[in-house]
């Protein structure tokens, strides 16, 4: 069974081009000049509607994590971490940890990580992340 994949909007198609040119597309909110996401038209801290794209610089430290232990047809029998990295522009993303082995032990808090760019089909790529001393 292949992994549930998103379904990109208007207001997202942005990002998921952006992943599928290996690039991380962050917004960012001219008059507050706060970054977001997920992406959305308006600022969530200002309201104000004049935002950026630009490219985030891929950095992140680990912020939060479960192990599922669960087995998930689309992903396999192992444990995998879901997890809730701090990107180093500020906003935070949900995403999987992968290239580490998946226990307490290496999945440190605060650990600094790199985006790893994963394409699901021809349309989509998942962004994941690692930590920088994995491939």
């Amino acid at each position: 069974m292949p992994r549930t994949l998103p379904s990109p909007t208007p207001e997202t198609q942005h990002f998921w081009d952006g992943c599928k040119a290996g690039e991380l597309l962050l917004q960012r909110c001219i008059p507050c000049e706060k970054s977001y996401f997920p992406p959305r038209p308006f600022c969530p801290h200002c309201a104000s509607r004049v935002v950026e794209i630009y490219p985030a610089s891929g950095q992140a430290t680990l912020y939060s994590y479960i192990i599922n232990h669960r087995p998930r047809p689309d992903i396999g029998t192992e444990p995998h971490a879901i997890a809730v990295v701090t990107l180093a522009e500020g906003p935070r993303m949900m995403t999987n940890i992968i290239n580490c082995p998946q226990t307490p032990e290496a999945l440190v808090l605060d650990m600094p990580l790199h985006v790893v760019f994963a394409p699901q089909n021809d349309d989509i790529t998942l962004p994941f992340f690692a930590p920088v001393d994995a491939p």
